[in-house]
């Protein structure tokens, strides 16, 4: 095999205030240090893994699923200590939740941009 790991992924955002506020404030996400590469941004950690978070200029246009593919289609997920918990949370923050499978420990949330998040209890099985 080639790939071993996810080492991180990448969101272009509108406003990264906004996004830091979800990935920091609800997500709970630290930053970790980021060079300069000129363009505003922020790098989180995430496990083994980190988050890259880039600002894109108004006007760009940074993906939008096409007609008709379900939600859930393309998403990112992150595993979380416990579903109950992590629903009350996301209740506090005024997040709605779309999709829920409390059988499976599944959440999904989007984020400020429309990423579509999956939310996963430690030790559950996604189906």
């Amino acid at each position: 095999m080639i790939a071993k790991s996810v080492n991180h992924i990448t969101f272009a955002v509108r406003n990264l205030e906004r996004a830091q506020s979800f990935y920091e404030g609800v997500l709970g996400l630290e930053q970790i240090e980021r060079p300069d590469f000129g363009i505003p941004g922020t790098w989180y950690g995430a496990g083994n893994a980190q988050v890259h978070l880039i600002e894109v200029p108004d006007g760009t246009d940074i993906g939008t699923p096409p007609p008709g593919l379900i939600p859930l289609a393309n998403h990112q997920a992150f595993t979380v200590a416990d579903y109950t918990e992590t629903l009350a949370a996301l209740n506090s923050h005024g997040i709605e939740v779309f999709e829920t499978s409390p059988e499976n420990g599944q959440l999904f949330v989007r984020d400020p941009d429309g990423y579509v998040i999956e939310l996963i209890a430690e030790g559950a099985r996604p189906r």
